[in-house]
């Protein structure tokens, strides 16, 4: 009898993709021949959950493992007259001139299933002298890994190296640098070639995939490729204006506040943002923002009031329409 990839992955046969790679991913590790006491055991039965999972996690493959399997597996061709049920051509599935082999049964099979090591379809159908073997499987590269780190938002700004600590599947921890590019933004995807799982046939090791995210700061934020601070402003400095020090990524600065500066004025500082390539930064936008004391004083209170008197012919709601 065929074998049951779903009863392989221990999955059932409503198993979503996902499912079942989680499935195969469990499995893979476990039964990894170079983790086992057992090798040999421990590889033959990796080749199965390794085909298992190529044809499960292929849809055209797994739609006729699931219609045709228990055909296969006596070997009687359910496409008799190179037609599929329901009206389906096989040059829809192979593209007209593709199908292998002029068209035979065994071709076909091996052309949409791979003829991979351990398939029950490898060797063809008879078992008798003459048959065809599939080619064994070339070396495979191994699983990619998925990581998330978080970045202070100055390493965000500027770039810079970060660390993380990995426990590979031999409990051995692993340091591993990550170079993070200055204006990374949260979310964003780094990828680590050779970092990933080994190999089960001595194929290349697979990737770090390392999503980032970056740590929130105080008062500074990424905008539209620039950066945003909010400036605390006194009164006084609002209606005279002033000279105030700032600090910013590329070291503090002193910027002129203009006279009658309202709650949400923008300044713009050119090149004091986000670092980029070949030396050029993007801008640093100062948002003003008009406060006022806490707990005034009487005194502080009856100033208030003067001025808001001496501003009767102003009216700051005048355009507010519905």
């Amino acid at each position: 009898m065929a074998d049951d990839y779903y009863a392989i992955l221990g999955v059932p046969r409503s198993a979503t993709a996902e499912e079942i790679q989680k499935a195969y991913r469990r499995l893979a590790r476990k039964h990894h021949p170079d983790l086992a006491e057992d090798k040999e055991a421990a590889k033959q039965m990796f080749q199965k959950i390794q085909h298992a999972y190529d044809v499960l996690s292929d849809p055209q493959k797994r739609q006729l493992f699931d219609q045709y399997g228990p055909e296969f597996a006596q070997g009687r061709n359910p496409f008799q007259g190179g037609q599929m049920p329901n009206g389906m051509d096989l040059e829809q599935i192979f593209g007209r001139g593709q199908v292998p082999g002029g068209g035979g049964f065994e071709d076909i099979l091996k052309q949409v299933f791979g003829g991979a090591a351990g398939s029950p379809f490898a060797g063809g159908f008879g078992g008798g002298p003459g048959t065809r073997q599939a080619p064994p499987r070339g070396p495979v590269k191994g699983d990619d890994l998925e990581q998330k780190i978080t970045v202070p938002f100055a390493t965000a700004v500027l770039g810079g190296k970060h660390q993380l600590s990995l426990q590979r599947s031999s409990g051995k921890v692993e340091n591993i640098t990550v170079s993070i590019p200055a204006g990374i933004t949260d979310g964003k995807k780094i990828r680590l070639r050779g970092q990933g799982r080994g190999s089960p046939n001595g194929g290349a090791r697979g990737d770090m995939l390392v999503k980032v995210s970056i740590a929130p700061h105080p008062v500074f934020q990424q905008h539209g490729g620039n950066l945003l601070v909010e400036v605390p402003i006194t009164i006084a400095e609002a209606v005279n204006g002033a000279k105030i020090d700032l600090p910013t990524p590329h070291g503090e600065v002193t910027i002129t506040v203009p006279p009658g500066s309202n709650s949400g004025k923008r300044l713009r500082l050119k090149g004091m943002g986000i670092k980029g390539n070949a030396g050029k930064s993007s801008d640093l936008m100062v948002e003003l923002r008009v406060v006022l004391p806490v707990q005034p004083t009487e005194r502080q209170k009856e100033l208030l009031q003067e001025l808001s008197d001496s501003m009767q012919d102003q009216d700051p709601r005048a355009d507010l329409k519905w």
